[in-house]
């Protein structure tokens, strides 16, 4: 019965293990999808962009969808109220609405034929309208670059989530045909995308859902590779994880998940393992006499395995609602150390059924091999089994020194599988807690919070932060007043005005790179037609648009110089600029982001003035207000400087630092170089590190600054990005500290149970050494010194495998993360080893009592 109920414990104990570690990471990842469904904007498995009617309602009938939604896109919000927010005004059926998190939650959706809108809580907070059904509002919109101004009754709204980047305005579908043809747009529109439908669709799973897409389009002729005539752009929403997994699936990340699942089935076959090998041992008599009277080997292991299934079915129902308990109960704790994630904790029937099987696929692997010893024990051998193995025939046996030590070695030499096995318990526990810690401590907060911002402070216009926002130009300029009360307010360390490019200003590049450049966009035939339209110089090269940065000296510092030296760019005279190349998430060089080398000639072209040709009649005008409707224009420059720059330097621009939008090669200047040669002074924004202690001052300072003094302005902070990193560690922490307790308890339940069975099948054995003159304290030193074995060889297999694991598992995830920089130590794996051999001593010792209880006689007399 004893051996039962910790057979039972033992199948529940890795259901638990199972249950709980599913019902976290479903309900993390649950968490993570419905979090990221609102920063992507609807949970939409992926859509057709920027289509026609006719292709949305092909594309909608193709058997692969199971649903769709249909959304029109009609223009932004514009004006003072917001500049600060991204308001995008549209037509929504019902199905895409729910999707996109736009589902009023108060009245309902704009009915056809009516001047009604739906709008979020933000919309109308900025407007200064009351949320009541029926109230007026005016809204301006910029349609295609045409600004209207629309009147509407509200019907409902919905509140707006934090999470969400974009507010919504959703109008009637007759509303948005009406307010296109008054202004004469027709779609796509000059921007390609006003008025087209998107249609969003759902597919029978989340699995490759790029491929379904394809599988769409190709069905009727389209395809998403090439920009031509049956060019459609498709989306996927990486939102799910199964859309992440089929795109990520490389085999790093396959070695990793591969990992940790055989981690996690080896923690549950351990123990099952050793409580079911124990149990057989101990019952070995028993089988043999089972095979004398003509019990097969093949019904033997039968037995053993119907015993398995109906203890699994005690254990398994009990492990899997403790674990779905346990798990419940981290998972908010969890989701806390997360920005934005629900603590959703799932219940799916999925979760219980994997558990289960896992369980129970564990217990039955685990059975095999006792079922096997069981079976070829013969009659003879059963009566007098032993644990351990048989001496070889004519083998002599040395003398040796008796010492408590040395029978402790032996006593642990007597079954070596099953004290390799509760030592490789006990070590998983102690490095999957090391890898826990090596993990959590190697994710790198400078590499995270450099990718989003460089320096401690960046105040600019609100739209610089804005995503889509417009190219910069005059409006956008940061005003000097601004910089000076930052540095008026006091605790700046040292700062730097970034100024961005408002004039028109040309490179010249070969046909070649010019068609690498902007073959993403256009097709080959758009290409051609652009080259044809170009100027070129007397070399023959083709002239395209340059971006400029002008940078201060802090500004230069927060670069990173690939070649060359930045130093040059702060002298005017040497007349020297660095060329703008990529880096990708790992800060590897994306080597051909540029055409020029560290050493080359740039010439750039600063357009002073511009005429307009028209290519259908070779007529130039001075004004584009004179242009007549229907002229193809290309444009000219009639008035210009040209200046040449030496490249003494190729760097990266932090993305908290660029512009926010591509398209064009990039350079930088030295501040003095740009004002000189651009002749415009338009600051893109002040980049400043806050004094040791100031920050938390500069940051109130900046958000009363930008709230109530301007608020055209905005900033980011780094303590922003930092806390966000913090709590991503932290649950990482949390997450693997979860997983190492259970392991661990798994561990020190296997270390319990082979400690209690071992000393309980020789209880006869130890009353024999107490019968003999072995003091009661010598048998608790040598069981305690047997315990100390187990652990010690535990913590010493540990360091083994943290030491050749430690550089493979941090390549591995510093290839998967890309803010990860793999550091580790060996005091978890010392700090939790000394814990183990305190338990290695203590629960020996508490055995050893219980079993002295019955007098040394009684003992002795058992079988």
């Amino acid at each position: 019965r004893t051996r039962n109920l910790v057979a039972v414990l033992a199948i529940a104990l890795t259901a638990v293990l199972f249950t709980s570690l599913f019902t976290i990471a479903l309900s993390i990842n649950e968490g993570f999808q419905q979090a990221t469904f609102r920063q992507v904007g609807g949970r939409a498995h992926g859509g057709f962009k920027y289509i026609t009617e006719e292709q949305a309602e092909l594309f909608a009938s193709d058997p692969l969808v199971k649903a769709h939604g249909l959304r029109r896109f009609l223009g932004m919000a514009e004006g003072d109220a917001f500049t600060k927010d991204h308001v995008e005004v549209s037509w929504a059926d019902e199905n895409e609405a729910d999707w996109m998190f736009l589902a009023p939650t108060t009245g309902r959706l704009p009915a056809e034929g009516t001047d009604e809108a739906a709008a979020d809580t933000r919309v109308l907070e900025l407007l200064g309208v009351e949320p009541q059904l029926g109230a007026r509002f005016t809204l301006p919109i910029s349609v295609d670059g045409k600004l209207t101004e629309e009147t509407f009754t509200l019907c409902g709204w919905w509140e707006k989530d934090e999470a969400t980047f974009a507010s919504h305005v959703l109008l009637p579908e007759s509303r948005v045909d009406s307010i296109l043809e008054k202004l004469g747009v027709a779609p796509p529109g000059a921007d390609g995308m006003t008025g087209c439908w998107n249609l969003d669709v759902m597919f029978s799973s989340s699995l490759n859902i790029e491929e379904n897409l394809r599988r769409v389009l190709a069905n009727y002729g389209y395809q998403c590779d090439e920009p031509g005539e049956n060019y459609v752009d498709i989306g996927v929403n990486w939102a799910y994880t199964g859309a992440q997994l089929s795109m990520k699936l490389d085999a790093p990340t396959l070695l990793v998940l591969a990992g940790a699942l055989g981690l996690i089935l080896l923690t549950g076959y351990l123990i099952i393992y050793n409580v079911f090998q124990i149990s057989v041992a101990g019952d070995i008599r028993f089988y043999g006499l089972l095979k004398a009277i003509g019990t097969t080997p093949r019904q033997l292991r039968r037995i053993i395995r119907i015993q398995a299934l109906a203890l699994s079915a005690a254990g398994i129902p009990v492990g899997l609602l403790l674990g779905w308990l346990l798990g419940g109960a981290l998972v908010p704790v969890i989701t806390a150390r997360l920005n934005g994630v629900a603590p959703v904790v799932s219940a799916s029937p999925a979760l219980f059924a994997g558990a289960a099987l896992f369980a129970l696929i564990t217990v039955l692997i685990s059975c095999r091999r006792p079922g096997r010893m069981a079976g070829r024990v013969s009659p003879v051998e059963a009566v007098r089994y032993t644990e351990g193995r048989a001496p070889k025939p004519g083998a002599r046996r040395r003398a040796k020194a008796v010492s408590l030590p040395a029978m402790a070695l032996a006593n642990l030499g007597r079954s070596r599988g099953k004290t390799a096995l509760t030592m490789l318990s006990l070590a998983l526990a102690v490095v999957l807690f090391w890898a826990t810690t090596a993990f959590a401590g190697s994710f790198d907060m400078d590499k995270y919070t450099s990718y989003f911002t460089a320096t401690d402070f960046i105040l600019a216009n609100a739209a610089h932060f804005q995503t889509g926002s417009e190219i910069f130009n005059p409006g956008q300029a940061l005003p000097e007043e601004a910089i000076e009360a930052v540095n008026a307010a006091g605790g700046v360390a040292d700062g730097a005005r970034v100024y961005g490019r408002t004039s028109l200003v040309l490179e010249f590049v070969t046909d070649d790179y010019y068609r690498g450049l902007h073959g993403r966009w256009y097709t080959e035939e758009q290409l051609e037609a652009m080259l044809r339209s170009k100027g070129r110089n007397e070399a023959g090269r083709v002239e395209d648009t340059a971006q400029l940065y002008g940078m201060e000296p802090f500004a230069l510092d927060q670069l990173t110089v690939l070649e060359g030296d930045l130093s040059k760019l702060n002298d005017p005279s040497a007349n020297c600029i660095a060329a703008v190349y990529s880096e990708d998430d790992y800060g590897d060089l994306v080597a051909d982001s540029h055409w020029a080398k560290l050493g080359d000639t740039v010439t750039l072209r600063y357009v002073e003035k511009l005429e307009y040709v028209d290519t259908n009649t070779g007529t130039a005008y001075s004004d584009l207000t004179e242009v007549p409707a229907g002229a193809d224009l290309v444009e000219r420059a009639v008035e210009y400087r040209d200046v040449d720059y030496t490249v003494a330097a190729l760097v990266a621009v932090p993305n908290a630092l660029d512009y926010g939008y591509y398209g064009a090669d990039e350079f930088v200047m030295g501040a003095e170089t740009f004002l000189r040669d651009t002749g415009t002074d338009n600051i893109m924004y002040y980049a400043f590190n806050a004094e040791e202690g100031a920050g938390d001052g500069l940051e109130a300072f900046l958000q009363d600054y930008t709230g109530n003094v301007d608020p055209t302005l905005d900033y980011e902070s780094k303590a922003t990005f930092a806390a966000e990193f913090e709590s991503i560690r932290q649950m990482f922490l949390l997450l693997g500290g979860a997983l190492s307790f259970i392991v661990a308890l798994v561990g020190v339940l296997n270390f319990f149970n082979a400690i209690v069975t071992g000393i309980s099948s020789r209880r006869r054995e130890l009353a024999v050494l107490e019968a003999v003159g072995m003091t009661a304290r010598q048998l608790r030193a040598m069981l305690a010194l047997e315990g100390l074995g187990y652990t010690l060889g535990a913590a010493a297999l540990a360091l083994a495998l943290a030491a050749l694991a430690g550089p493979v598992l941090g390549a591995a995830v510093e290839r998967i993360v890309w803010f990860f920089t793999f550091r580790s130590s060996l005091w978890p794996v010392l700090g939790l080893g000394a814990a183990f051999a305190v338990l290695g001593a203590a629960i020996p010792l508490a055995a050893c009592r219980a079993a002295r209880r019955r007098p040394v006689v009684d003992r002795l007399r058992q079988e």
